[in-house]
């Protein structure tokens, strides 16, 4: 496999001599290299309706002076390019002086393997998967209407040089499998959907038990749907499932423990570091370091070694997420947060893996102390203030809770709060933490990333609860 700086028309060493004196008097800042192979496959309706492979590469340079950052970057690995990005960089640090801050530290771990995902299994044997998995809903239930499934892949190297000659490599797999079924019963439509995926090949994920566990969630969730009555709205209490509605701890809670915002003063959780600031038994981590989930990096798209941060303790905010910009800033340690959407984008501070651990409440135990109240098994989208922590999330599967039983099944069902708030209202934690599927995507700042959420069952005492019943 050849090395993305090899690929220069120039050798190492005029590559470093140029990033050396781009960033010399800057605080920070690194060459970031990057090659990309991605692949997408789409069946709908009984035919393959999208098909598309891509190959990028290109560089970005970063120089960090202060709070200021330049950054270029160019779609080809040649020393012009490479100059006119460090002459547009470098600018930012014109009459600045800073001392460059000392290089991450080593790993020899690896949390995945480099195997390309894209090569196995070929083209025709993925397009007569997905034929398969559409053949089998379509005979498994006369009500369904319509099936949509995806396969994605990507294979990325990445490679990073410092000004000081430190030198990190990564290459980071990733793949996708999602279902979708939309089931109709007479004039009424409803849809469920199912995916899972990590970074790792294919295999586990399109073997018939696996495919068929997912076509078969896909199919269920959409048929509750069709017998789902209109929910109700007003303040009760909430039950949350365990796994993927942790998404709602990653929108209302993760992004303002994000270094940036806490910097600016523009995080609902700012200058309340030591506070409480959620329930007792409320310990939420950020952890980068689970082999092969979507989430994880063996190093950020500094060089940074990822961690597993703790951010609140038993109801008690510990700490944040931080590159090396604003740690440095805030006098904190960088916790291996630092990540960016491609060579394109400038890093910034974003989750990985971020999830509440576990207590000692079972799930029975959690749903039969709710008189009336709402059972939450899964999220859609959703939408966060970052500064206020305000929320409005909408349940894609959501039952009723009727003295202590799970009842109907309703719909139109959306969870109304606000983040430091919510956290302060959870009142019995489950043991059954559970991770995603693999299936998350995290927007900030015009940039997406792969992310990982999680939780066990969760109590929430008088959450406000929008609906559609008349």
């Amino acid at each position: 496999m050849k090395s993305l700086i090899d690929s220069f028309d120039a050798p190492r060493e005029k590559i470093l001599e140029t990033v050396k004196h781009s960033l010399e008097g800057a605080d920070d800042g690194e060459l970031f290299m990057e090659y990309r192979e991605s692949e997408g496959l789409v069946f709908d309706n009984g035919r393959l309706k999208n098909g598309s492979f891509n190959q990028d590469q290109g560089f970005g340079l970063r120089a960090v002076a202060g709070e200021g950052v330049g950054y270029a970057h160019a779609g080809e690995l040649s020393l012009g390019a490479l100059k006119r990005a460090a002459d547009a960089a470098s600018a930012i640090r014109t009459g600045y002086s800073g001392t460059y801050t000392a290089p991450p530290p080593g790993t020899n771990r690896s949390l995945y393997s480099d195997e390309n995902p894209l090569g196995s299994p070929t083209f025709e044997a993925k397009v007569k998967l997905l034929q398969e998995i559409d053949a089998y809903l379509r005979g498994k239930d006369p009500k369904v209407r319509q099936v949509s499934v995806s396969l994605a892949a990507s294979w990325q190297q990445v490679e990073i040089l410092r000004a000081d000659g430190h030198f990190v490599r990564d290459v980071r797999p990733m793949v996708r499998l999602n279902i979708s079924v939309v089931a109709g019963d007479g004039d009424r439509q409803e849809s469920g959907s199912y995916g899972t995926g990590g970074r790792k090949g294919f295999g586990e994920f399109i073997a018939t038990d696996k495919w068929q566990y997912a076509a078969d969630e896909a199919l269920r969730q959409a048929l509750v749907n069709l017998e789902a009555i209109p929910a109700p709205a007003g303040t009760m209490d909430v039950v949350l499932s365990n796994g993927w509605p942790g998404v709602m701890l990653h929108e209302a809670v993760g992004h303002g423990l994000e270094g940036d915002f806490n910097r600016k003063k523009t995080s609902a959780f700012a200058g309340l570091l030591g506070q409480k600031v959620a329930s007792k038994g409320v310990t939420v981590v950020d952890d980068g370091t689970i082999a092969e989930r979507r989430g994880s990096l063996t190093v950020d798209d500094e060089g940074m070694p990822t961690n597993k941060t703790v951010l609140i303790e038993d109801g008690i905010l510990v700490g944040y997420m931080q590159d090396r910009q604003n740690a440095r800033l805030m006098g904190m340690e960088p916790t291996g947060n630092g990540r960016r959407e491609s060579y394109a984008h400038v890093p910034m501070p974003r989750m990985t893996n971020t999830y509440m651990l576990g207590g000692d409440k079972s799930p029975e135990e959690i749903i039969a102390s709710v008189k009336k109240g709402i059972y939450a098994v899964s999220f859609g989208g959703g939408q966060v203030d970052i500064t206020s922590g305000k929320f409005v999330f909408g349940c894609t599967e959501a039952y009723m809770i009727e003295n202590g039983k799970v009842g109907a099944p309703v719909k139109g069902a959306m969870l109304i709060g606000n983040g430091p708030d919510a956290m302060q209202r959870i009142s019995m934690i489950g043991n059954d933490l559970q991770l995603d599927t693999g299936i998350g995507m995290c927007g900030k700042a015009g940039q997406s990333v792969p992310v990982g959420v999680g939780q066990p069952h969760l109590r929430m005492d008088q959450m406000t609860v929008g609906g559609t019943a008349v």
